[in-house]
């Protein structure tokens, strides 16, 4: 078994999950990363790690990407859940197929690989899974409404993961980015953020991988908010 630490990174093509597969490389971890794209691969081999191309809503994709980072390295530290992007529609014009597609996009997204890597974790007795959320979980925004109801849900889930798995030293915690540069620039959405800026990608990378660091040993269940002061709800 390698001695390396390893990461696997979901949806990590392009966007927050790209970043973050940049910086834990560069903090020392090997990576596998997941994209629909391609581009996930060849992120994978710029950094020395393996990717595979598929969906994180394929039950079957996420588990070829598993077995390859345990067949490659045989052990898996850090898993970093990320997310493309689901329906958008006014709150009572949204179907039922949307509604299921918003809950693969944004929960499923994330149990899918949890129920892989636990069990590792678990016999290791030590590992963390980090789930790149929302800023809106809490304070939902009819712009995004699907994402915002089923990253709620994500909330509790976290909640309940870490009840179960923290005597185990598997941790898992949520980031919750704001207006990240990885989206569309629009001078409204700039001025609504106390910093009058947008984030940006490495610096919820940068979050990623603290929390994926041993100094973040002792967080577990959490919702960690990274919007420039957006939102500030208890």
């Amino acid at each position: 078994m390698s001695s390396d630490k390893v990461a696997i990174i979901t949806a990590g093509g392009s966007g927050m999950g790209a970043a973050s597969a940049r910086r834990l490389a560069a903090d020392g971890f090997k990576v596998a990363i997941l994209s629909s794209s391609g581009k996930g691969e060849a992120l994978a081999r710029e950094l020395g790690g393996i990717g595979v191309t598929g969906s994180n809503q394929s039950s079957d994709d996420v588990k070829r990407l598993v077995d390859g980072t345990l067949e490659k390295w045989g052990r898996i530290d850090a898993l970093v859940n990320s997310a493309g992007h689901g329906p958008r529609a006014p709150l009572l014009d949204i179907t039922d197929e949307q509604w299921h597609t918003g809950m693969d996009v944004y929960l499923m997204n994330v149990i899918r690989p949890t129920r892989l890597v636990t069990p590792i974790m678990q016999k290791q007795r030590s590992g963390v899974i980090i789930n790149i959320s929302t800023a809106w979980a809490f304070e939902p925004s009819a712009m995004f409404p699907t994402s915002a109801v089923f990253r709620a849900g994500l909330a509790s889930y976290t909640k309940l993961f870490a009840d179960s798995f923290a005597v185990d030293n598997v941790r898992m915690n949520n980031v919750l980015p704001g207006w990240i540069d990885s989206l569309p620039a629009t001078e409204e959405r700039r001025t609504s953020v106390p910093m009058q800026r947008y984030g940006k990608s490495e610096e919820i990378a940068a979050t990623v991988a603290f929390l994926a660091s041993d100094g973040a040993g002792y967080i577990t269940g959490q919702n960690i908010r990274v919007d420039g002061g957006m939102t500030r709800s208890v």
